[in-house]
């Protein structure tokens, strides 16, 4: 599964510059592969995001319930892996977002 997930966002992140070319040339239906180029990078942003989210709280559970003194550092640092995953995602969004306005 992660094979998959980091093929896909390679291919996204690969074709995001063939789409903005396109895009500046002014090929017929370059508005359009901005839009799908956008949309498919935010979308493959939040399924790795939310895959690492998934992962990560349910490895910091099973931590938990393996060493219930511990609850606390792995909390800590569980909310802090989950922030910066999510920072991720925010800014695929915002390059989605600036892509679009552009064109």
């Amino acid at each position: 599964m992660r094979a998959l997930t980091f093929g896909l966002a390679v291919i996204a992140l690969l074709a995001m510059p063939e789409l903005a070319a396109a895009a500046e040339e002014g090929a017929a239906g370059s508005n359009w592969g901005i839009a799908i180029g956008s949309g498919l990078a935010i979308g493959l942003a939040v399924l790795g995001a939310g895959i690492g989210q998934g992962l990560a709280a349910g490895n910091a559970a099973a931590g938990i319930a393996r060493n219930p003194g511990a609850a606390g550092p792995i909390s800590t640092q569980m909310i802090i892996g989950l922030a910066f995953v999510e920072s991720l995602a925010l800014f695929a969004l915002v390059i989605a977002y600036l892509l679009q306005a552009k064109f």
